[in-house]
């Protein structure tokens, strides 16, 4: 499998590109910003964007979701719970003085454990509300890898200050959902350095 993660715009939103080398069908997680350059690496790699999947609706995560829809003609995957927050992004752009993005709702709002694939890529939804109330992480089981948006970092946590914010979700979602997962599992957070589930049970301070 193709992985390459980027940081993109001013708060270094990690957009992770997925795609397969034979099918070359490709899934974006996060598309928050510079468009041109994850164009370039689809461009590289040859892949055709097929899924886009935005872990939660904050302008950092989602803003450039609906401009890379227009190009590639792929549907826009997140959770309807976060509609509200799509709904003040006038708002959150006023929080660090950026022009405010044309978010649109999702194309498709996915369940629990629902499946997203696309051709040589297989992965499931999981849900894990507390960051935002819509917030999920995208699992690829074959590749031992999550996608864990703003749930879970290297030594951290998502904060939960913002709306939709709940300190008590967060730490359910935490220890019900994504600690259970193998220790090898790689995370790739929303920002910052990749680390392992593993590696966040025995060292996170939030988690002990």
């Amino acid at each position: 499998m193709i992985r390459e993660t980027l940081s993109v715009g001013l708060l270094g939103c990690n957009c992770t590109i997925l795609g397969d080398e034979v099918s070359h069908e490709a899934i974006v997680i996060d598309p928050g910003y510079d468009i041109p350059r994850i164009l370039g690496i689809l461009s590289k790699h040859l892949l055709s964007v097929k899924q886009i999947v935005v872990t939660h609706a904050h302008i950092d995560h989602i803003a450039s979701a609906q401009s890379l829809k227009a190009i590639t003609g792929a549907p826009i995957i997140y959770s309807k719970d976060d509609l509200p927050l799509v709904a003040i992004m006038d708002v959150q752009a006023s929080w660090f003085g950026l022009a405010v993005p044309d978010v649109q709702p999702p194309d498709h709002s996915p369940k629990d454990d629902e499946r997203i694939s696309v051709k040589g890529i297989e992965s499931k939804v999981i849900f894990t509300p507390g960051h935002s109330e819509g917030s999920l992480c995208l699992y690829i089981p074959s590749e031992s890898l999550l996608l864990a948006g703003d749930t879970l970092f290297a030594g951290g946590i998502g904060r939960t200050d913002f709306p939709g914010g709940n300190m008590d979700k967060l730490m359910n979602s935490l220890h019900e959902r994504l600690l259970p997962l193998p220790d090898k599992t790689i995370v790739v957070p929303g920002h910052g350095l990749e680390t392992t589930i593993g590696t966040e049970r025995r060292e996170n301070p939030f988690l002990r």
